[in-house]
């Protein structure tokens, strides 16, 4: 794509309700985009939608169902899609066996096979037409490893991966593929983490929403937020281990783990602790 291509394309956003989710719908409607906001909060994803002049929907991503009712509802409300913004995401924090199983699940759910599920439902329109965008909202967790948030870690990971081998899979296709891999981002999801993550460099959700919408007009293949940390994986990849290791310590990469503050985060982790609960509640006994 090139500039000024977003007016009156059609932009389906993941997790649309709130944070980076909701600056991204922000930015691309101010360009001219024409924006749908899935969130498994109605309300939110509605209220957001109306300031934005979009339509706001239920989605619960872990749901393939849910998701390709979303999908149908965006494109028999806008036209078809153009853009799939895959942002939807939750970060439970702390030691790796006291995570319980059912919190696991949920975040390989929602973190990564959320994304599948979006990929496998709006890429067949995308291909058909030649041309379309996929945006997978990672993180730099899915580049380097954080201690504290093992299974975090793991399903970002995964989506960089994911994203880098659809862009070779689909490469003459005419449909795009971009990775988004913030660093520590302040919204809620980062809650009870600011001692933990002192001297961690952090963006904003409107810095993410610039890097989308640059991602989306230039047809970049990867973003790092802030911008200056994509040297980060590649020197790590060559740097020896025992200096890796030494400058881990210097900096304090177990902070997560041992200077969260619980009480600070207590709101988030309810929340998504619920999520969790929702999840086993579904499954057949």
């Amino acid at each position: 794509m090139t500039r000024n291509t977003l007016k009156g394309k059609v932009v389906a956003i993941t997790g649309g309700g709130r944070g980076i989710g909701l600056a991204i719908a922000r930015r691309l409607s101010q360009a001219g985009a024409r924006v749908s906001l899935g969130d498994i909060d109605l309300v939110l994803a509605e209220q957001a939608a109306a300031t934005l002049g979009g339509v706001g929907l239920p989605l619960d991503v872990r749901d393939r169902g849910s998701f390709r009712a979303f999908l149908d509802a965006t494109e028999r409300a806008l036209g078809p899609l153009d853009v799939l913004i895959n942002n939807a995401g939750i970060m439970p924090a702390g030691d790796f066996l006291a995570e319980d199983d059912d919190l696991s699940d949920t975040q390989i759910d929602i973190n990564f096979r959320g994304v599948i599920h979006g990929c496998k439902l709006a890429l067949p329109g995308m291909l058909a037409r030649g041309q379309g965008h996929v945006v997978n909202v990672a993180s730099l967790a899915g580049k380097i490893a954080v201690p504290g948030l093992a299974v975090y870690c793991g399903t970002k990971f995964a989506v960089v991966g994911f994203t880098e081998t659809l862009r070779e899979e689909y490469r003459d296709s005419g449909v795009q593929f971009t990775t988004v891999m913030p660093s520590k981002v302040t919204t809620e999801l980062a809650s009870g983490t600011d001692e933990a993550g002192r001297g961690v460099p952090t963006a904003t959700p409107e810095q993410v929403a610039d890097a989308v919408f640059d991602a989306v007009v230039q047809g970049l293949p990867e973003v790092t937020v802030p911008r200056y940390l994509a040297v980060a994986p590649p020197l790590q990849g060559v740097a020896p281990q025992r200096l890796l290791r030494g400058l881990r310590r210097v900096f304090g990469d177990r902070r997560i783990l041992d200077q969260l503050d619980e009480r600070a985060r207590a709101g988030y982790t309810q929340r998504i602790s619920a999520l969790s609960v929702q999840a086993s509640k579904r499954e057949p006994s």
